[in-house]
């Protein structure tokens, strides 16, 4: 049995995007570009969705098929071996789902994360006591303590994101219920958790508001969700959402802008950020 192939990288995703428009510049089909490289269209289609790595001979066979210059094609290969390079998610694939997997690497290249989460402070925002409690309550399939403190030192090593140079804007609704629902029976775990949302409420890249039961019904309700913005221009938008046992991954148009429309308008519907300060203090004074 082979080894299972890790997730694409952010790099390999766009790579594959720039190279399917490159083909389609050049006015071949995935079936002539195929042919000069003496292999099944399939992968190239294969290539094209970062469904396989970028094999470096293929692409420079394939750059020059399609006449991009020589100095761009350089260029190219070599952000195609970097794309290539495993991210450092991959020490945890003992515990890490292939599709939570790419979750990780969407989450490190993207520019602005916006989310709505019903149930749960969001992985990025946890604590360390916060994240084990949950995954402790919720662990379904997982083989024990072992399992269950890679995932929290996985959650804790996502976090170091939001301390580095290049650190994307959060925009976080979190209905009320994430403030009131108990994760553990020491109050400590969700006193310093609170603790840790005010200071990430004070921060100029983190932008956070509550969806508070006095607005009754609004039109996230369905399922948690999160969508994804990145600097590159060859990579679209995309959504997020989990289900029990898998994720899937939206980056139509269409489906795309719904979900903006309803983080929009649900932003408009939720508390400010201010007022979601005081909604932290008061909850907090209960602890």
């Amino acid at each position: 049995m082979s080894e299972r192939r890790p997730a694409p990288t952010v790099g390999q995703v766009v790579l594959g995007k720039r190279l399917q428009e490159l083909r389609e510049a050049a006015g071949l089909k995935r079936e002539e570009a195929a042919k000069v490289l003496r292999v099944a269209s399939a992968t190239v289609r294969r290539m094209e969705m970062a469904d396989v790595a970028l094999k470096i001979p293929y692409v420079q066979v394939l750059l020059e098929t399609y006449g991009v210059p020589e100095e761009e094609a350089t260029a190219f290969v070599s952000l195609a071996e970097e794309a290539n390079q495993p991210g450092w998610w991959q020490r945890y694939r003992d515990v890490l789902p292939d599709w939570f997997s790419m979750y990780v690497s969407l989450e490190g290249a993207a520019r602005m994360i916006r989310s709505y989460e019903p149930h749960f402070v969001p992985g990025l925002l946890q604590t360390e006591d916060y994240a084990r409690a949950v995954l402790e309550a919720g662990t379904i399939g997982q083989t024990g303590p072992e399992s269950i403190e890679r995932h929290v030192a996985l959650r804790m090593e996502r976090q170091r994101l939001l301390e580095g140079p290049d650190r994307p804007h959060i925009w976080v609704i979190m209905d009320e219920t994430v403030l009131r629902r108990p994760v553990s029976d020491h109050t400590s775990v969700m006193r310093e958790q609170l603790d840790r949302l005010l200071e990430f409420a004070d921060r100029d890249q983190v932008t956070l508001q509550i969806a508070e039961f006095a607005r009754g019904p609004h039109p996230g309700t369905y399922a948690p969700f999160t969508l994804f913005r990145f600097a590159e221009p060859e990579l679209p938008d995309m959504v997020f959402t989990e289900y029990l046992t898998g994720a899937l991954y939206l980056d139509s148009r269409t489906e795309v802008a719904a979900h903006l429309e309803v983080l929009d308008h649900m932003s408009t519907g939720a508390a400010s950020a201010d007022r979601t300060r005081k909604l932290l203090r008061e909850r907090r004074a209960d602890f």
